[in-house]
């Protein structure tokens, strides 16, 4: 696209963007050269950081975009203030955009921040002109979130509740601490430059940089260091494929503070349905990426369709037992709630699926071991 067919640029937006960053590369090191800075801003630069992105991902993104569970009034009103503070739109118009990158993700035409258009324009430059003026006060995707009054009163007072949360908190602690410059560097500019980043890295990077254990159906990758720098956001490729479950990072070792809060806030009795993908659902869907890269990695073998016929078969196998087990381990679930069979019974099922489960442990170490002889690591 040339620069005459381009839309015209938003410059609210590239001043807010181009002046924060000047602050933050520029006057904050000044500052803090000439006057320094204590040990209160850092601690309040890493408080307010943390509250701004967990507003945006545990908020905005798995709360409102995909409804993975349900929050107590208190505990919206919060995020709804945190993502004001955060500076990425009304609640509203934000989970509206991604519900329709999710729905048309990597679609140049339909995708607002599609990946294929490159990282720039994914991670900061689809925010700089009008390239969605057409959809801008389109919500209709979003009338679950018009019934939530928190979500409404937020999008009705976006622009005063932003300008008290990003001008007044910095300058309250600057009269507290008796330094209003430094905290307006540090906890304003320098904090809303890092919030913007990292979450806009997971519209760029993450579609970009690591691996894809699910799906290769669209360009969403899975990485772990991108989860430190976005509160658990980097295992994108599983987000993807599994997008209205409550967490990011599925193993207890994954690094996702945001499933870490959501979770917390449940025994506190502020969250409640946190939506969970079925783990057969994953294993299928791990295993069946696996075939599909053994397949791709065998085609030039001379013995390419013996071997192809014996992947298909290890993960018929695989498949099948792993089935039956979850089969057997819902029935047993069910017979421990409704407490209907006899203890006898109850015996049966769980030696069954021990089992079971110990024959699926094995297939699962032929079929792995197979597949990943002839897949490359990702």
């Amino acid at each position: 696209m040339s620069d005459q067919k381009k839309p015209p640029l938003i410059w609210l937006n590239v001043f807010i963007f181009s002046f924060s960053m000047l602050l933050a590369v520029v006057a904050v090191p000044l500052y803090g050269w000439f006057e320094g800075y204590g040990i209160e801003h850092w601690l309040w630069l890493l408080a307010t950081f943390s509250f701004c992105n967990l507003s945006i991902t545990a908020g905005y993104h798995r709360l409102w975009s995909h409804k993975a569970y349900e929050a107590h009034p208190v505990l919206r009103f919060i995020f709804a203030l945190g993502g004001a503070f955060a500076l990425q739109n009304s609640a509203l118009h934000w989970s509206s955009d991604h519900r329709v990158h999710h729905r048309h993700v990597d679609d140049n035409d339909k995708d607002p921040y599609s990946a294929k258009r490159g990282f720039w324009y994914s991670h900061i430059g689809w925010m700089l002109r009008h390239y969605n003026v057409a959809v801008y006060s389109d919500y209709s995707n979003c009338r679950d979130l018009q019934k939530d009054k928190i979500v409404m009163w937020q999008h009705k007072y976006y622009v005063p509740l932003a300008l008290l949360m990003n001008l007044g908190v910095p300058v309250a602690l600057g009269v507290i601490y008796g330094d209003v410059i430094g905290m307006v560097l540090v906890v304003g500019a320098l904090r809303l430059v890092l919030n913007h980043h990292t979450t806009f890295f997971i519209n760029s990077l993450a579609h970009i940089w690591g691996s894809q254990p699910y799906t290769d159906k669209n360009t969403a990758r899975d990485n772990g260091l991108l989860a430190v720098l976005t509160f658990g956001e980097g295992y994108h490729n599983y987000h993807h494929i599994f997008e209205n479950d409550y967490r990011n990072g599925i193993q207890w070792w994954q690094y996702d503070p945001t499933k870490w809060l959501i979770k917390s806030c449940a025994w506190l009795g502020l969250t409640s349905k946190l939506r969970v993908c079925p783990e057969e659902r994953i294993e299928k869907a791990k295993a069946k990426m696996l075939l599909q890269r053994a397949n791709n990695h065998v085609m030039t073998l001379p013995n390419c369709a013996q071997i192809k016929q014996n992947l298909q078969d290890e993960y018929d196998a695989f498949i099948a037992q792993m089935t039956e087990l979850y089969a057997v381990k819902k029935k047993m679930l069910e017979v421990k709630k409704k407490a209907l069979a006899e203890q006898y019974d109850l015996f049966e099922l769980q030696k069954q699926y021990q089992e079971l489960k110990s024959r699926v442990k094995e297939q699962r170490r032929h079929w792995q071991a197979m597949a990943i002889q002839y897949a490359p690591s990702t």
